[in-house]
């Protein structure tokens, strides 16, 4: 039902300027059209379906509806407050093709992102958090989790040089994963016939956790594995490596490692080799995870960029940047 409501409004001469203004009603959203109540009740509902779907449901424009929303998202900004993080979380996101990123950081112990920026992925967009944040609240920052992107690490050891910088185990994994893929393609190339047959369709049965195949792709797998000793050989070092995050301890994590490492020899694994050259090359950034102090969740920057992924595809891509910065910042906000 459609309510018109008849409101008074007092208008009054300023002394200073001597215009007539207009008072301002508290109930009121930015557009005075519409009450913040509702405001606020459209931006809950964008929440979980588009604003075309939200346009038509309330029979209003889909410009409208964008704007309720984003009073909406400013409001629970507003209500977060500023932060000053401990422990931070840095990650890239493409906002559209062409090698275009902008820079997500999060805070790991409030679990949830806190800035959206940059021009790029180079060190001067990253020097723009550290603007932003504050010599006072960097200072704060204990602990940094990152991928092993050089400028990441430069920005932060200049700005905050006290925090400890840890490189996101998920981001080791799929550089792991990615040498697992360059032998199989290795081992596709130099065999024939039924020999390669076995492993032509298998990339993703054996970069996936076996946990997570369906019977037929563990039957899959338990036939690749068998057929090829170099492919077992690979997978069953990739399945091992992940015990190397449950050490509390850097010497043990150390010494596990180099065992690892020394396996390799006389296995012909180029890809692993290299592999093994970068953590060695790295090592500081991963035993730095032994220590107590930098127990964080490293799923949540991935799992970040996943919901982030979602939002970009639910809109078929954002082209307002700054839409994009206030779905993001406010997607692990509790509602209003």
């Amino acid at each position: 039902m459609r309510i018109y409501l008849e409101v008074e409004v007092r208008r009054m001469q300023c002394r200073s300027c001597a215009h007539v203004k207009r008072e301002q009603l508290a109930f009121l959203a930015d557009n005075p059209f519409y009450t913040k109540r509702f405001a606020h009740y459209v931006g809950r509902r964008c929440r979980q379906a588009t604003i075309k779907d939200i346009a038509q449901e309330l029979n209003l424009d889909w410009d409208t509806i964008k704007t309720l929303e984003k009073q909406y998202m400013r409001a629970q900004l507003a209500r977060a407050g500023t932060p000053g993080p401990k422990a931070i979380g840095i990650d890239e996101i493409s906002i559209r093709k062409g090698h275009n990123y902008r820079i997500v950081v999060s805070d790991l112990i409030r679990r949830r992102p806190i800035w959206f920026g940059g021009e790029d992925r180079k060190e001067a967009s990253m020097m723009q958090f550290y603007d932003w944040l504050g010599e006072k609240k960097t200072r704060g920052i204990r602990l940094a989790v990152m991928d092993m992107w050089k400028p990441f690490r430069n920005a932060t050891l200049a700005r905050a040089p006290q925090a400890a910088i840890l490189f996101d185990k998920f981001h080791i994994i799929r550089h792991l994963g990615d040498a697992l893929d360059d032998v199989r393609k290795a081992e596709y190339s130099r065999l024939s016939g039924q020999d390669r047959s076995y492993i032509k369709g298998q990339k993703y049965t054996l970069l996936s956790r076996r946990e997570n195949l369906t019977l037929k792709g563990r039957q899959a797998l338990k036939k690749v594995l068998t057929a090829n000793q170099r492919l077992n050989t690979a997978y069953l070092l990739r399945e091992s490596f992940g015990q190397l995050w449950d050490y509390e301890r850097e010497g043990w994590a150390r010494r596990f490692f180099e065992n690892w490492r020394a396996s390799l020899k006389w296995q012909r694994l180029k890809p692993y080799e290299k592999f093994a050259e970068m953590i060695d090359r790295h090592w500081d950034g991963i035993a730095a995870y032994c220590k107590p102090e930098n127990k964080v969740s490293l799923g949540f920057v991935e799992g970040l960029n996943n919901k982030i992924r979602v939002i970009q595809r639910r809109a078929y891509g954002l082209r307002d940047e700054e839409y994009l910065r206030l779905k993001v910042l406010t997607c692990m906000l509790p509602v209003l």
